[in-house]
């Protein structure tokens, strides 16, 4: 699927009339499920014709409604798929080379299609902000993409000061939330399924003044609406789960975009860390003889 329905509205939104960009809008308000339903209900909801809701599909390249809302059920059914649905899924249509050739296929896919869509400004405007030492920053993923978070945080807090790992334990993050200070930033981590505790969460924390970076996929969590930049990551792969490396691919970057940015402070954290690693002998080192003390 190389556009979701809701990619098709926004790169051609500034082409629609004020009654379609009205309709494109209440579509993007709760997207998917407002526009799964009959196209009088959908108009309805938007306060437009029936007629420019026909016609809106057609200017999106849509033949017509029926082809409109095929696409919003499969992108649907591909955000709330389990792990066997996924496995069963690529199973049926793998072809006969090995998994290690088709998984790397998968991946280079991946990564170029999620390059080639991720604009500079994005990119650049989340660096800025992860650079700002004046904000505090904290790092939130799911049950799965936590893992993420943690290793964007383990990473960021040696270049940077005022970094904060929140637990992917809903009950944990209120108290983060009071300690938030408008500007700070909030990068969350979200991908299919998408957990709702995420979406109250970004809800409270915007509503507080705090700046949100979310890396999701291409079909787009719900904290988008609250996010000012979000990554769009390509992560289809054969398997019953969703691949993480070009996810990680892009933390990596921009872990790099802000380190070198302002090395001779991150070198002196760094240089203060090795220290306290010596202290507490955290890591072997060989001693004269050879061996490891």
């Amino acid at each position: 699927m190389a556009r979701t329905v809701s990619d098709v509205i926004r790169v051609r939104y500034d082409t629609l009339t004020r009654s379609e960009k009205k309709l494109a809008d209440s579509l993007l308000d709760n997207y998917p499920v407002s526009g799964l339903g009959s196209i009088t209900t959908v108009a309805e909801n938007a306060g437009v014709s029936t007629p420019t809701v026909a016609r809106m599909v057609q200017k999106l390249g849509y033949k017509g409604y029926p082809e409109f809302q095929l696409h919003l059920h499969q992108e649907l059914e591909a955000t709330i798929s389990s792990p066997i649905a996924k496995h069963d899924r690529w199973a049926s249509n793998a072809p006969g080379a090995h998994i290690l050739n088709r998984f790397a296929d998968a991946i280079i896919t991946n990564l170029r299609d999620t390059l080639s869509e991720l604009d500079t400004p994005t990119f650049e405007g989340a660096a800025t902000l992860l650079r700002d030492r004046d904000r505090s920053i904290y790092f939130v993923g799911g049950r799965i993409t936590g893992a993420l978070a943690e290793y964007f945080f383990t990473h960021m807090q040696v270049i940077r000061p005022k970094a904060t790992l929140i637990s992917n334990n809903s009950s944990s993050w209120p108290q983060h939330v009071l300690n938030m200070s408008s500007g700070d930033v909030l990068v969350m981590f979200d991908i299919r399924r998408y957990e709702q505790e995420m979406a109250t969460l970004a809800e409270a924390a915007a509503a507080a003044g705090v700046v949100i970076v979310l890396l999701t996929d291409l079909w787009t969590s719900p904290v988008a609406k609250h996010a000012r930049h979000v990554f769009k990551v390509r992560t289809e792969a054969p398997s019953a789960w969703d691949s993480s490396v070009v996810t990680l691919f892009v933390v990596e970057v921009l872990i790099e975009a802000v380190q070198s940015a302002a090395w001779t402070e991150t070198r002196e954290r760094m240089n203060s860390l090795e220290g306290l690693f010596e202290r507490s002998r955290l890591f072997r080192r060989p001693t004269r003889g050879g061996s490891l003390d």
